[in-house]
């Protein structure tokens, strides 16, 4: 068992680009461990992930605002505070913040990710 302490002292949040569209933060809350890892990931309006998939899974627990998610092939769907999205292995998607709003989510990711190319914004558009 470990127990890991929310913001240890000296922790810093992470601001996020090289896969990420517009202004995107994270703070880690629990380091990889055995394959998993979770953060906390704040979404400026508009901001996104790029395309992306997860060698196992991964859970979005949406802690505030409003935002997307979005499997390629279908239609964007509205996340907002309290909803909470499974997102099975290798299914390649995106998710971010709506364009009025911010949104946060705390993420656990299972396995490799492996990230794609960036969401051009007529995708993005097309969610709302």
């Amino acid at each position: 068992m470990k127990v890991f302490h929310g913001r240890s002292d000296g922790a810093k949040s992470e601001q996020r680009s090289s896969t990420f569209s517009g202004t995107v933060w994270a703070d880690p809350i629990m380091p990889k461990q055995d394959n998993v890892m979770i953060g906390h990931v704040f979404f400026t309006p508009g901001s996104r992930t790029f395309w992306h998939t997860h060698e196992v899974g991964q859970v979005l627990t949406v802690t505030s605002g409003r935002g997307w998610v979005c499997l390629e092939g279908e239609q964007p769907q509205e996340i907002r505070q309290g909803d909470v999205v499974w997102i099975p292995a290798d299914e390649r998607h995106w998710h971010g913040a709506a364009a009025d709003s911010f949104m946060s989510h705390i993420a656990t990711s299972i396995g490799e990710t492996r990230w794609e190319e960036e969401v051009q914004q007529a995708v993005y558009a097309a969610a709302g």
